[in-house]
This record gives C-alpha cells, structure tokens and sequence, in this order.
C-alpha cells in the first residue's frame, strides 16, 4: 500500500504542468517596472564594498519614513475596538466618511455637496481605475499628459482604452539653471488637435508628480474649455491637493458649472496623513450621473473598502479641520524641500523648484561617470537616467528614482538626465541624504 502511494505521488509530482494561457497584456509586457528594478538595485548595492557599513539612504519610491500624525494612529486604533466596524462597509463608503468628504470639500466646491457626489474607493489608484473602467469602451481614447503617472497606462489599456500622448514641454535651460514647474507647459493647440471622435477623457495630475508643478487657474481653464467644447471628460487626480506651496491651488472642477459637470477628482488619505498603506481615496464629481459610473466600476473591482480605515479617515479629517494640520503640514514641507535642495545648490546642479508634491526633479548631466562603468545588462536598454540611477545606488548609496518611466521611448530624451527624489521622510534623515550627497562634488 505505501509503496503505491508513493508510486502515484511521484508520478503526480512528475507530471507536466499544464500550459497556462494568460491575459495577453501581461505575457507581451515582460519587462520589469522602474519599481522592481530600483527597489533589487537597491537590495543587491547593500553588500557591495562601497555600501558596506553604511545606511542605504533611499529617496527612491514615495513613501513616508515616519508614522501618520498621533491623531491619525489614535482613530484608527478606536475603530479597530468598535465590532460593527470591521464588518462590510456600504459599496459607496462608510456614511462617516462620506460625511466627512463632504464637510472638507463642500467649501471649496461652494456649494453643498450630497453622498451621491461621493464614492470612497481603495487608495486614488483604484480610484483611477474605476473612473476608466466605468466609462471606457474598447477603442475609446485617453490624453495622458507626459510625464504621466505609470499606472495610468495599464489602467487605460486593461479597459480596452487606448492611450493618445501630449509633453508637458520642459524649460529650454532646464540642465543649465533652477527653474520652476510653472516653465513646465502644454501646447494647448496640440492637446486640442490630439482630441478624435474616439477621445473619451484626459487625465490631469495637479500638483504634479514627478514635476512638482501646480497648474495654474488659467492653464486649467483653458484646458476644461476645450474638453466642454469636445465632451471630453476630465480625471483630475489631486491626491497631493494638501502638498502646494504656491499662493493657492486651483481645483479644475470649481473653474464654472461646464467644466464642473465634466470632472471626476480623484483624493488620497494616503498623501494627506502620511498612510500610504491604508489604502483610502475617493472619486467626486457634481455631476452625480458621471459618478454613478465609477461607483459601479468600484463595486465590481473589490465591492467596497477596508472599513476600520475609512472610519479612522472619516475622524482624521474631522480631527485635522480643528487643528489647521493641512496647513501646518505644508509649512514642514516647505522646510524639507529648503533642507534637501540646499546640497543642490551647493553643488550647482540644476532642479525644478517643486511648487507642490513631495517631489524634486534634479539634473545630473553635470556628474561625470566613468564611462566603462559596468551596468545589469536589463538597463542597458533603458533610458539614461537608469543608469544614472544605479550608478548613484552603488557609488553613494543613494535611491531615486529614473523618470524616463513616466515617459514613452520616443519621448524618454526629455528626462533622460533627471532623477526624482521623495522627500517625504523625517527632516533628520535629509539632513543625512544631504551629507551623502556631498560626495557628489568629487564627480563633477
């Protein structure tokens, strides 16, 4: 008897495993991302000789080095403890939450917002996604401002979408001097030649990520202007709305009642409370019809979103209203960016000041690298800034982030000098960023 059933479990263990026929979009898109890519270079420069007892200082991908504010721990702790809490919530999101939504943004939308202008979706991605999937039908088209967030693109293109490209032109002088993310512009003749009987949404992304650029009243007016003009839907995501640090931050769907009905804005409690893991965004629109789509979108990706965390959200922006914390946050930001970009300066590197996010583009064309410096065959193809990327890993131990990501092949020269740091980390921790970076100067 058991050396039968040996026998049958070694001819199962044997047998061939059956050919598995995949969505074609992930078999024919192989490659790795800038993610997994920067995130093994980083794991594999831990060990090497250069690195050895020092800390890896990784401004790499945007998460916060620090916990979310006391007030923020406090009610999610209270909401684990309320047994009902941890239970389903409705599809649209908890009452509290929405609540709440609707007491931060109904001033700011003038006017007094309704549950039917909410939906509480899974982190701004799924938010994102929602809003695609709930109006796109195979062939439709979406403008994608470049450089554009890199979930957009397989957000559009799993919908059966199909991605139309439009440069956010980049200043003339950009590796010769500072400039300001207001030098970053559209050709708003070309955004509007882009659009076809096929075009369905754009997106927006303000402030801007990797830029750091606030669009401004007029840059967005005109905008929303052709996109009424062509019934074109607007997807704002705004999920560093909190992140400006210019004289104020314009929200495209408050621009007039046209644009208005037009626009689905995409929030994220992530980037406002430091909670990038708690996985809570919103979509909202005046136009409750235009939202009803998303909303449905959202109940058939994941039905509805962790409870405990919408309700520790819900309080969160109760408690953050009270005590001005929005405003005292984009103070301490100012203040890092004063911190980190001061090496910059030191050095003569040229960066685009960030008018918001959490962002800083800087330009290397002036760090000279040997050029028989040994690179992982999977970059060679890449965009310059890889390789800048990994030569910065291995040399100083420094993480960020290659940009041309954010970019097509055909476009990718536009930033194929620039690296995008994240300086959402505690002030002590740029301070050290800082110091490594110094090591900088023996290469220019």
């Amino acid at each position: 008897m058991k050396k039968s059933f040996v026998r049958q479990f070694t001819n199962l263990m044997s047998t061939s495993k059956p050919k598995v026929v995949a969505n074609k979009y992930f078999t024919s898109n192989t490659a790795k991302d800038v993610w997994s890519l920067t995130n093994e270079a980083a794991a594999k420069a831990t060990n090497n000789s250069k690195n050895q007892g020092r800390e890896l200082i990784n401004l790499g991908q945007g998460f916060f080095s620090y916990s979310p504010p006391q007030f923020a721990i406090k009610e999610a702790q209270k909401a684990l403890d309320i047994p009902l809490v941890n239970q389903y919530s409705p599809t649209r999101g908890r009452p509290s939450l929405i609540n709440s939504l609707i007491k931060l943004y109904s001033p700011i939308y003038n006017t007094e917002l309704k549950a039917e202008n909410v939906t509480v979706t899974t982190g701004a991605n799924e938010g994102i996604l929602s809003c695609l999937m709930g109006l796109l039908n195979a062939g439709d088209e979406v403008i994608v401002f470049e450089p554009f967030f890199d979930q957009y693109i397989p957000n559009i293109e799993l919908c059966g979408g199909k991605v139309v490209y439009v440069p956010i032109n980049p200043p003339k002088e950009l590796d010769q001097r500072n400039t300001k993310g207001e030098e970053w512009t559209i050709d708003f003749e070309q955004f509007e030649k882009a659009i076809t009987s096929k075009t369905k949404a754009v997106i927006i992304n303000t402030p801007h990520n990797p830029i750091g650029k606030v669009f401004t009243r007029e840059e967005l007016t005109t905008l929303g202007n052709i996109c009424v003009k062509h019934n074109v839907v607007i997807i704002s995501d705004e999920v560093y709305e909190h992140l400006y640090f210019t004289d104020s931050f314009t929200r495209i769907a408050t621009l007039s009642p046209e644009i208005g009905q037009l626009t689905l804005t995409v929030g994220s409690a992530g980037k406002s409370f430091a909670a990038t893991g708690w996985r809570i965004g919103w979509v909202l629109s005046l136009n409750a019809e235009l939202l009803s789509y998303a909303a449905k979108a959202h109940t058939r990706i994941c039905f509805a979103s962790p409870s405990p965390l919408q309700e520790a959200c819900a309080n969160s922006i109760n408690d953050a209203l009270k005590i001005g914390y929005f405003e005292k946050m984009r103070l301490e930001y100012i203040n890092k960016f004063k911190i980190f970009t001061s090496i910059f300066d030191e050095l003569g590197l040229p960066y685009t000041a960030p008018e918001g996010t959490y962002f800083v583009l800087v330009d290397f064309s002036k760090v000279k690298i040997p050029e028989d410096y040994p690179y992982p065959e999977e970059i060679l193809n890449k965009g310059k800034d890889f390789r800048i990327s990994h030569w910065l890993i291995n040399e100083l131990g420094v993480v960020a982030i290659p940009p041309t990501e954010f970019y097509i092949k055909e476009h990718e020269k536009a930033a194929e000098n620039l690296l995008r740091f994240a300086v959402c980390k505690d002030d002590s921790y740029l301070e050290k960023a800082v110091e490594r970076l110094r090591l900088l100067k023996d290469y220019l």
